[in-house]
């Protein structure tokens, strides 16, 4: 099945599926046997079917289309380096290469994007695709290829799926991956030639991944079913800027000449755009109606497959860069580790593409972390640069409500007609499906048309008096820069041969989305940071944070933030410059509303902290510093409750004993440590206790049921009067989720032993509690018995590592295919260290449990005084195929933390070489 999804969407298989399932799983039963030493024939057969797609890493190999020879060196870990005498060239090697190692995951990616997953997986997946047809990525992609792209991306383009075309000439399904040999049992699917446009439209899926805060734009409407504006607020802290730093200091917006500017000592001026408002024409919440709508809006959502996140929540990363006057070498280091949804394979696939000579025929010596299906590097580093990203979270996306009409929608008193297309979608051992897609004049699709239930709305919606009749209700519509065609390809080959800070901003300029955070070094010793990206005005008052009124103009958008306007610094006098999600600029020194959801700053100001503190004591910045701030997983929240829980007089030995493990606990979270085990866990139970079991239904845990007080939010429940509810969303994406945002939520009431949100009902087994320490000494209690049934009620075989595992899933057959090929297919777990909103992310969700949901996805320190001194991992390894020796191989050092070497000059590859493969014209 395609990624994070599931094998029938809730539909009932009939006999004919049923049928097709028993085949399937006796199928792969037999080459389970067959691998694993079953009939001699068998055991041939299967053997023969896994090594038929390893890659030829050796010897030489003919592609037409070549203009001269290109050698493929690849080191000990499987990761090539390519040599080529020609751009083309060496973007078709690329596309050879890629597809060589990781075909199969590039193909599932191409049918997510183009939303032609039912193709490959059958009816399960018709949803999906309806979705994403309405979306319509590959449709802007093949415009933006068409109209926007420069002749030499295009070109390189071309080469590329040259390349992968030359790989797939005369395979069969088996010949490419063990996947296809068990897909083909059941289903006549072959393989496709590559286009440009495959490639353009993956850069569509991990904008989608990255998009801001249309997760919490959602969830704050649908709180508002059972909490007041007061009590959201509570949970929507403003981002604390007098404690955690932002990323650009000394800069800001100069009102004279309208660009941002650094040292400037102008004000923002007049004329800044609200950050109060609120949408929905001003209320403060969202129509009750709205609520179920939201709710099935957000179960769509959550079902697409993700390209490279959690859905849109808990992404985060960590970049920062450090100048030369503060590091052994004199010259800059730079670390980046982006944090997405653990996969297997990992999403990155590290590559060097090197010209023998760089000319004007020849462009590129760069080298980093590529996306398996896009040619050039994304992450990495060139002979002159270094550059990181993380994801800046600025708001490009917003949701409309529409009032529908039998002719259209209405806008400003008029009703419009709807753009509409059709959209076919074939489905595997199946009929074909048609949809109509609906959009409005700005180009905003109509997600609700994909569910039946969403163009309900309730009879007693509430929006100001102008609004239109509601009649059958309203849709939901999606304005987002991303359905606009762009320039981004464009910017990843300026990126690749930037060779300087002016050449660097010029590409950030075409990096329209998605807006990342990018960081920068040189080898002139400069460091630097840009933010980029295609992100939107919005009339005064209205700051995105909630659906807007569709029918009234005031709420479109406005235009774009310029480039010149954009927040930027260079070589600040403090000698660094951290990003890990945090504001990017001080709300008072910049006119335009990035967003209301920023990430709450506590990584960043952790690693500024540690950066400060080295540079304090006197000492210099090491490679080996910048990895060891990469793995540190100090808990910041632990710092601020671990004192008031070791104050609480606890009756029961039992917990008593559990409470001591936290004296002289020095907060870290290590994969041994008992005390991060139990810490975590009552850390959970507070959540829970104080927030969770107050929240909606929509925004629990499904199945977690609770009696809970019918809704008033204008006074005290009665808590005789109950009724049953229970949560409606998954795990891993279920409130709260226990992250830095819920850290600043309990940092705020901390000190408050009498608030309200202290306050939680008497249970069969508990008292009630009042305030504070009553809920602490609770969820110390709660704790101490969770973790007895989990763990065991020895304490000393405790540790968190046995709570937070890791398990890499192949993110198709491995997720929701039949056990036997799971087994074949998927690795783990790996106990591991970090926890949320740590230095070493390795997130978890409070609300759902303590298991590992994304991850320092790679890591990287580049050294720019001798980039051989540079150091990488991956999550997984280059390898796509299940059993080839670099499926895995860098997973157990990344868990450890540890880095490989990263060769880049010509001397370094060829004494990391293990293979050589020569392309040949």
């Amino acid at each position: 099945m395609p990624p994070n999804t599931t094998a029938s969407s809730g539909q009932k298989p009939g006999k004919s599926g049923r049928k097709k399932g028993r085949k399937a799983r006796l199928f792969l039963i037999v080459l389970v046997l067959a691998l694993f030493g079953g009939v001699a024939y068998g055991g041939y057969w299967g053997v023969s079917t896994v090594r038929a797609s390893f890659p030829q890493t050796k010897g030489s190999l003919t592609l037409d289309g070549l203009s001269g020879p290109v050698d493929v060196k690849r080191d000990g870990n499987g990761i090539p380096q390519i040599y080529a005498s020609s751009d083309a060239d060496l973007f078709m090697a690329q596309g050879y290469v890629q597809a060589q190692d990781r075909f199969y995951e590039m193909d599932v990616r191409r049918h997510m994007t183009s939303g032609r997953l039912s193709e490959m997986f059958g009816s399960g997946q018709v949803k999906n695709d309806e979705f994403l047809r309405t979306m319509g990525w590959d449709r802007v992609a093949k415009e933006e290829y068409d109209t926007k792209l420069s002749p030499s991306t295009k070109k390189y383009l071309q080469a590329y799926a040259k390349g992968v075309n030359a790989y797939l000439k005369g395979k069969d399904g088996k010949d490419i991956s063990l996947e296809y040999a068990a897909l083909g049992f059941t289903n006549d699917y072959k393989p496709q030639e590559w286009t440009p446009v495959d490639s353009v439209a993956w850069l569509k899926a991990m904008a989608w991944d990255l998009r801001g805060n249309m997760q919490e734009e959602i969830d704050r409407s649908l709180m508002t079913s059972r909490l007041g504006p007061k009590q959201i607020a509570d949970l929507y802290p403003e981002y604390p800027y007098s404690r955690n730093k932002t990323i650009t200091q000394e800069g800001q917006y100069d009102s004279v000449t309208g660009s941002y500017v650094q040292g400037s000592s102008t004000t923002a001026g007049s004329g800044t755009q609200s950050t109060s408002g609120t949408g929905l024409a001003g209320n403060a919440t969202a129509p009750n109606g709205l609520q179920s709508q939201l709710s099935k809006l957000y179960n769509v959502l959550d079902n697409v497959p993700t390209a490279v996140g959690v859905n849109g929540n808990g992404i985060g990363s960590n970049s920062w860069v450090v100048a030369g006057k503060y590091t052994i070498t004199n010259k800059p280091l730079l670390a980046n580790d982006p944090h997405l949804s653990a996969s297997l394979p990992s999403v990155w696939y590290q590559m060097g593409l090197h010209c023998t000579s760089v000319s004007s025929k020849c462009q590129y010596d760069v080298s980093g972390y590529t996306f398996a299906g896009m040619p050039g590097v994304v992450i990495g580093h060139n002979q002159d640069i270094a550059w990181g990203m993380t994801n800046s979270g600025v708001d490009v996306t917003d949701l409309y409500l529409e009032k529908i009409t039998g002719e259209g929608y209405e806008y400003d008193g008029k009703v419009l007609p709807f753009a509409t297309r059709k959209e076919t979608i074939k489905v595997a051992g199946g009929a074909s499906k048609t949809i109509v897609v609906r959009e409005t004049k700005d180009g905003m699709p109509l997600l609700s048309d994909r569910d039946d239930e969403l163009v309900k709305v309730g009879k007693k919606a509430t929006v100001d008096g102008g609004a239109p009749d509601r009649g059958d209700g309203y849709a939901i519509a999606l304005r987002w820069t991303a359905l606009d065609p762009g320039n981004s390809m464009d910017a990843v080959f300026q990126l690749d041969k930037a060779s300087n800070w002016s050449e660097f901003r010029k590409a950030a300029a075409s990096f329209d989305v998605p807006s990342q955070n990018l960081i920068y070094a040189d080898t002139e010793n400069h460091i630097g940071y840009q933010l980029p990206g295609k992100i939107p005005t919005r009339s005064k008052g209205d700051d995105g944070s909630l659906p807007s009124p569709g029918w009234d103009s005031k709420y479109a958008w406005t235009g774009y933030i310029k480039q010149s306007e954009l927040p930027y610094e260079y070589d600040p006098q403090r000698g660094y410059i951290v990003t890990a999600n945090q504001a990017v600029v001080d709300k008072d020194k910049y006119p335009y509303t990035l967003t209301t959801d920023w990430g709450y700053g506590t990584r960043s100001q952790r690693i500024t902290d540690l950066i400060e503190a080295k540079i304090k004591g006197g000492g210099k910045i090491s490679t080996d510093d910048m990895r060891q701030m990469q793995l540190d997983d100090s808990s910041e929240i632990a710092k601020l409750i671990v004192p008031k829980l070791l104050k609480i007089d606890v009756a029961d030995k039992n917990v008593r004993e559990a409470q001591k493990l936290l004296e002289g606990w020095d907060y870290t979270q290590d994969a041994d440590s008992a005390a991060a085990a139990y810490f975590n866990a009552t850390w959970r139970n507070i959540l829970k206790l104080a927030f969770g079991n107050k929240l909606p239904k929509e925004l629990r845990v499904k199945g977690q049921c609770l009696n809970v007080a019918p809704v008033d939010t204008t006074g005290p429940a009665d808590e005789n009067q109950t009724v049953r509810e229970c949560g409606q969303r998954e795990a891993d994406q279920a409130q709260p989720d226990g992250g830095d945002r819920w850290f600043e939520v309990v940092r705020k009431i901390i000190d408050d032993q009498n608030n309200d949100w202290w306050k939680a009902p008497k249970t069969r087994l508990d008292d009630a509690a009042g305030n504070r320490d009553q809920l602490f000494a609770r969820a110390m209690k709660d704790a101490r018995w969770e973790l007895t049934a989990k763990l065991g009620k020895d304490m000393d075989t405790w540790s968190w590592g046995r709570l937070h595992r890791l398990f890499l899933k192949n993110q198709t057959m491995g997720t929701d295919g039949p056990g036997v090929l799971q087994y074949m297919l998927n690795r783990g777990p790996w106990k591991l260290s970090g926890g949320e909103a740590t230095v070493n992310a390795t997130g978890w969700n409070a609300a759902g449990g303590y298991g590992v949901v994304w991850v320092p996805s790679m890591r990287m320190v580049v050294n720019l005084d001798d980039f051989d001194k540079s150091k990488w991992i991956n999550l997984s390894g280059a390898s796509g195929h299940a059993y080839s020796a670099h499926y895995t191989d860098q997973t157990d050092k990344w868990a450890k933390g540890e880095l490989l070497p990263w060769s880049f000059s010509d001397k370094a590859v060829d004494k990391s070489t293990s293979d050589t493969l020569v392309l040949k014209p």
